[in-house]
């Protein structure tokens, strides 16, 4: 699965402190990515991972959140799926706290 950032979550990542950073990379590693590759194999039945609290966004045009840290801080991100040259492809929209809700 290919990924892509958009601007605003450049600018999200670079307002995160680094111990925060640090957590987001730990979680996407560990838990975030082979959800994703699970996902890309049968995306038709599959169903999310309760821990990473998949929700879609009501009041967008196929926005999704994640939770990536529940207890200090309340981490979030939002993103939508495309595709790029016939490959799934996940678009991050925002990363930080509960927040980056106000423009998902």
């Amino acid at each position: 699965m290919r990924y892509i950032r958009l601007p605003q979550f450049h600018t999200d990542w670079h307002r995160l402190p680094l111990h925060e950073r640090n957590l987001v990379k730990q979680w996407m590693r560990d838990v975030l990515f082979p959800a994703l590759e699970e996902y890309a194999a049968n995306p038709a039945g599959y169903v999310w991972p309760k821990t990473l609290r998949f929700e879609k966004i009501s009041g967008t045009d196929g926005v999704y959140a994640v939770t990536w840290s529940f207890s200090g801080p309340d981490g979030r991100a939002t993103f939508h799926f495309d595709t790029v040259d016939s490959e799934p492809c996940l678009v991050w929209h925002r990363i930080g706290h509960h927040d980056i809700y106000k423009m998902p």
